[in-house]
Order: C-alpha cells, then structure tokens, then sequence
C-alpha cells in the first residue's frame, strides 16, 4: 500500500504551535530571574511586525535599526502572500484555539462587508504618526495581545495559583500539603512570574483582549479579516506576492471551500483573493476533487476589489490630519503633569509617545512594580504608556531591564553607570504630611533607603515644638537636588498611610537628565 503523503496542512499546524510556543515561553521570559541581564531576544515579535516599524519610523522620522528586522517579513509576504497571518502570528492561533468555545451561531441573513476597515484603521495609523500622534499601540495585534497578558492575565494567573496553593498548605491537611509544596515549587520555577504585580487599567486591558475573542461570535477571524491594521498591511502586500492560489478547471463548485474558508477568501466564480488568503491550506486537504493549488505564479484573473469607500477613506485621511493638530492646541499642554514620570532611558515626551508601541514589556519586567500603564496624564495619546508611580513602586537603583526589553527604542538601553546617574525626577519634602515637621517626631527612614552614593537627602538639627508642647531638637530631612535621581525610593518607603510626606516630581526644564 502506497503511503500517504505528508500534507502541507500539517506543517502549518506545527508552524503555528511552534511560534504560539515560542511567544509564551519569550513572554514568561521578559521577567526578573535574579540578574539584571535579559539574554534572549524577548521582543522578537515586535522587531518582526512590519505595522509597529513603518508606525515608529514615521514618528520618529528616522531608520530604527531595532526594527529593521521587520523586512524579513515583508520580503517574504511580497513571495508568499499573507503567510504570517496563518502559519506565525499568536494572536491568529489563538483565535483558532478558541474556535469550539467560541463558534459563530448559524448565519441566518448575509453578513455585512467590513474587510475595508482595516484599510481605514492603518490609514489613519501611518498619517496620525506622520503628524505626531501614536496610536499604532492601541490597534497592532502583538502590542494588545502582550500587554492584555503582562498587565491583567498574567497577575491573575499568578494571584489565582498562588492563592490555591495557599489555601491547601492552610487548611487542608498536612500529608496534601507535602504533595503540593513540590508541584507549586515546579510552577514558580517554570511557569508563574518572579513576583506578584498589579496594574492600574488592568481590566480594562483585559476586555480589550477579551472583545477580540468575543468577535469570534460574529464571525470567524472577524479581527482578522475586517480589524487588524497589520492585516491590511499584509493583505496589500500579498496582492503582489508570487505565491497564489487558484481554482482548476476540474472544479465542480460544490463550495466546500467557501464553507471551510476562515478567511472568506475563496469563489469558485471569482477564485482566490490573495490579498485575504492566510494561506491556511484547509481548502487543499477538503477539496473533493483537489481543484485548488498554489503556484508561484500568477494567474490571470481580476484582484478582489479592496471595497474601500472614496468619501470613507477621504473622512478617514481628514481626520487622521486634523485630530493629531487639534491635541497639540490644548491648553492642558502647557500644564505640567506632575505624576507623569518616565522610566529611566525614555526619550523626550514627544519622541517617547511616537515610538512607544504600549506593549507592556517594560512595566511587565519592572522588578519593583514601579511601572504603570498610565490613564490621560499626558493625554489620550499618551494611554497605556508606561509612567512610574512610586507609592506603588519605585525605579530599582542596580535594573536596566525596560531598556533592554524595549522593542521601538522609545526606552534606550543603558549601561548600569548610565541608568544609576539617569536623573527621572526630583524628591521633595511635604511639610505638613512629613512626620518631623507635621508632628515633631523623628523619622529617617526616606534616607536610610536612599541609594545614591553620597545620600540625595540630608538632615538638619532644628529646635521645634511637638505635639506634646515640648522643645525638642530633631533631625528634619531636605534633598540635594544635585544628587536627587526620583527613583522614588523616598515616597515608597514612607511610613505614612496614604500620601507619602515626601513626594517625586518629574525632572525639571534645566537639570542634568
């Protein structure tokens, strides 16, 4: 008996449970593992998507070699048509992994056309970053897939194990909790964080992600096919690739293949789109008749009309040129923010919100938690972008770990010398929440902790009067300015409940930065 050939269908399948595997092993990777040296590429994925480069690039007017890597992409889209979106993107796997709970209700009436909003989306993407506005981070697949994961899956994943666990060494009984020491010693080792975290706008965050896969009821791959910006980019590119597919004379029109298609790209009368076919193979294993094959080559027949309104993608541009000028007018620009702080290394406000992709990476790696994803302090192109909040935590002294995982270069990678002199704010004293000022009561614990080498804060003996009535002489702290980093070491540490009695502000116009 003749052996059956291998099918290609199965080379995808591998294809995609090996890129799915390696994003969530570099996912669990970008964390502390007790060295502050990150040796692997965890943003690979980011470098790869030709969306965030083409975004970063034009907002930064400039060639960013980090993203250069995103033209193997593109090179091989331009031979292969939409590959990355059916054999290599996360996302897209797990859209497909979630198909049996999530599978569209039986179609009573034709659905609606929308494959030209990804069209508009990465039109008013690439003009809204010429002009200054980034918002490739709330659109691009890979930037809302981590950072659902980092700011809101992964806590929970973390918090929930761990809880259970707690819970069995607490009250059940003992021989269980020798069972389970050695399994929850396997999952810290392997697969949960280095520590607990939590995020502001972690929930909205998730329901984001979450809506991605809900559209999965509308329809299947509906992000993909009608939402997903990177898709559009692709899907243009592919209507010029070498690679197509095309239906054979020996075709029946039995339309199996429409049936089958998750990407809706395949008429028997038409033939197939290349610009919507991921390339799933699923049409040559269930062809009756094998009347479907790909070919390098292309084949004489009309491209699938992009359906991109005239008076929609003129709104489209219109807007994407006016919304960018109409931000820079506000008045609240000329109010400094003074909780926006930046992690160490980040480029001018500017230059960091027009390379930042809101990917997460860095509040995800941030060893003390000090990183947060920030809300409207610098705006509504500022959501999601990364801001430290040091009464949640602050900027470890002896870390460079957000440089390094930085896939845009809105965070540049230093040196430990350069990160340990990089000045991201200024402490100062609030006297009437300061426990030696407000209530004549020694404290010194802002200084103890105080990591520059020749201490930011200092003491001053003065006589005062405490809450009691008497005289006595104590230290009262004040900061060196010349020396203050806002690591934000200072306002963690403070013993007060609520409002620390010593505050970080941003780093002030005229200071070394």
């Amino acid at each position: 008996m003749k052996k059956k050939k291998f099918p290609l269908l199965y080379w995808r399948r591998l294809s995609q449970t090996i890129f799915l595997l390696l994003f969530l092993v570099l996912f669990r990777l970008t964390d502390y593992s007790g060295q502050d040296q990150i040796p692997y590429a965890v943003n690979i994925f980011f470098r790869l998507d030709p969306l965030v480069a083409a975004s970063a690039m034009l907002a930064a007017r400039a060639i960013i070699s980090l993203l250069l890597l995103s033209l193997v992409v593109v090179g091989l889209t331009l031979i292969l048509g939409r590959f990355f979106c059916g054999w290599f993107c996360p996302l897209g796997t797990l859209l497909d992994l979630s198909r049996p709970l999530l599978a569209p209700a039986k179609k009573t009436k034709p659905v609606p056309n929308r494959r030209s909003w990804k069209y508009y989306l990465l039109a008013f993407i690439l003009i809204t970053a010429v002009l200054g506005l980034p918002v490739v981070g709330y659109f691009d697949p890979f930037s809302l897939l981590v950072r659902g994961m980092a700011v809101a899956v992964d806590p929970f994943f973390n918090y929930t194990i761990a809880s259970f666990f707690d819970l069995l060494y607490r009250q059940g009984p003992s021989w269980l909790s020798g069972l389970s020491e050695p399994v929850y010693t396997f999952f810290k080792d392997s697969l949960l964080p280095y520590g607990q975290k939590f995020f502001t706008l972690s929930f909205l965050s998730f329901l984001i992600l979450l809506s991605i896969f809900a559209l999965e009821r509308l329809e299947r791959r509906f992000w993909c096919k009608n939402l997903c910006p990177l898709g559009g980019l692709l899907s243009l590119l592919s209507r010029i690739s070498w690679l197509r597919g095309h239906i054979r004379p020996t075709c029946r029109t039995c339309r199996v293949c429409t049936q089958i298609c998750r990407m809706e790209a395949i008429d028997p009368d038409e033939g197939v789109a290349p610009g919507d076919c991921n390339l799933c193979l699923d049409c040559l294993d269930r062809c009756p008749d094998h009347s479907i094959a790909f070919l390098f080559n292309r084949p004489a027949q009309a491209q699938r009309p992009l359906g991109v309104s005239r008076r929609a993608f003129i709104g489209t541009v219109a807007t994407g040129l006016i919304l960018p000028t109409a931000l820079k007018v506000r008045a609240e620009n000329k109010i400094p923010e003074r909780n926006l702080i930046r992690p160490p290394g980040a480029l001018t406000e500017d230059q960091f919100l027009g390379r930042c992709v809101r990917c997460g990476e860095c509040m995800k790696v941030c060893l003390n938690n000090a990183l947060q994803p920030s809300w409207l302090e610098s705006g509504p192109e500022g959501l999601f972008s990364p801001r430290l909040i040091p009464r949640i935590g602050y900027c470890e002294f002896n870390c460079t770990l957000c440089g390094q995982v930085c896939p845009s270069g809105a965070i540049q990678k230093l040196t430990l010398p350069e990160k340990q002199k990089k000045v991201i704010g200024l402490a100062y004293f609030d006297k009437n929440r300061c426990i030696p000022y407000a209530k004549g009561v020694p404290c010194i614990v802002c200084e103890e902790h105080c990591p520059v080498s020749d201490k930011a804060i200092k003491f001053r003996e003065t006589e005062v009067i405490n809450q009691e009535g008497k005289t006595v002489i104590l230290k009262q702290p004040y900061v060196i300015e010349a020396l203050c980093i806002g690591c934000g070491i200072c306002e963690n540490k403070c013993p007060l409940e609520g409002n620390a009695g010593v505050l970080v502000i941003p780093n002030q116009p005229g200071r070394k930065s």
